[in-house]
């Protein structure tokens, strides 16, 4: 299983456009079989820092969903959301895998 990090510098006057782009992202990421654990919103601290985690079986799984959501109006209209509306300045992404708990593995 691979997961993926993704830390975002939000404009927090555009805090409800990002929540939109976000639920929309959840469902298409389950959508294309991945498994969305959601997006994290500021609440304390720093006003425009987001988180958002998700997993795919593998990276070969991954790879195609970024591969169809190119050519996937909905996710274009995601995508477009973002760019029109600002909210997102920058992101981050990570790749992570768990740790099964198992010793000497």
């Amino acid at each position: 299983m691979i997961t993926i990090h993704l830390k975002y510098e939000i404009d927090a006057d555009k805090l409800a456009d990002f929540e939109e782009y976000g639920r929309r992202w959840v469902r298409l990421v389950n959508r294309f079989g991945g498994t969305h654990h959601g997006y994290f919103l500021p609440s304390e601290g720093d006003s425009d820092i987001a988180y958002a985690l998700f997993s795919f079986p593998g990276f070969a799984e991954y790879e195609q969903y970024r591969k169809d959501s190119l050519s996937d109006p909905e996710c274009q209209e995601t995508l477009q959301l973002a760019r029109t509306t600002g909210c997102i300045k920058r992101y981050e992404r990570r790749f992570l895998r768990p740790l099964d708990g198992e010793a000497g593995q």
